[in-house]
This record gives structure tokens, sequence and C-alpha cells, in this order.
């Protein structure tokens, strides 16, 4: 399963994050990652989830980070759920193209793997496109 959240900036994505990393907590098993700039969601979230600060690791690229979170499954196979905070300040220079081949390759990925991922994308919902939009 693929979460897509989208919204200009303010428009409470981050907060929606939260909700969703704490409910999944209570209704799922299996480990679960946040990926975000900073440690900012760190007493928002529960102790339970791994927290990774992105700016520890030279990402920057849309293949850097598939294979970032190959390698975390790799190493961890009880990985249930991945959520991904501020995706354009994780991957540099992308844009509305790179949200849907990387959503795209999280629903490949975790169907085969058995994850879900929630992606938070600050872009107007408007430019999401039609293989985008099965996933708001």
């Amino acid at each position: 399963m693929v979460k897509l959240i989208m919204g200009l900036k303010g428009s409470g994505k981050t907060k929606q994050l939260v909700t969703d990393i704490n409910e999944a907590v209570k209704n799922e098993t299996g480990s679960m990652v946040c990926i975000e700039k900073g440690t900012k969601l760190r007493y928002d979230i529960d102790i339970r989830v791994r927290l990774i600060d992105y700016q520890e690791y030279s990402m920057g690229t849309l293949t850097f980070l598939k294979g970032f979170i190959s390698g975390l499954h790799a190493g961890n196979f009880d990985i249930s759920h991945i959520f991904i905070d501020s995706f354009y300040k994780l991957v540099e220079e992308a844009g509305v193209a790179e949200v849907e081949d990387f959503v795209l390759w999280c629903d490949k990925f975790g169907a085969a793997n058995n994850m879900s991922f929630t992606v938070v994308v600050s872009e107007d919902p408007e430019k999401a496109t039609e293989a985008m939009k099965a996933y708001l």
C-alpha cells in the first residue's frame, strides 16, 4: 500500500503524517521507519518508530533513495511501513515526474516485500498525474 500526502506549505501535511504514524503503530505489526530532515518529529511520534535524519547520508538522487530503502529492507525484513517526510527536500531537483516514478516504485517494492509507504510531498495536489491520483 502506498499513501501520498500532497499539499502546499502550511496545509497540514506533517500533522497528517504524525497522525498516520501513530495510528500505524497502534494497528500494524512489524518495524516502522520515518525518514525526515532533522529530528523535528522526535517528540511527536511513538518511540517505536525508527527516525532517520536523511542529512546524515548523502542522499540527493532518486536512485540513492531507492537503494537506501532497499538496504533498509535487506537489513531488517520486519519493516512493515516506511514514512517519508518532505520528498522534495530529500531528492534534489525532483519534480512531479520523480514523485510519480518513486510512488510507482514504492507500490511495486511494497507489494513484493509486504511493506507500506507514506510519502509527503509539498506540491499542489492539482499537479498530480493520473497515476499519482490513485495514491492520494
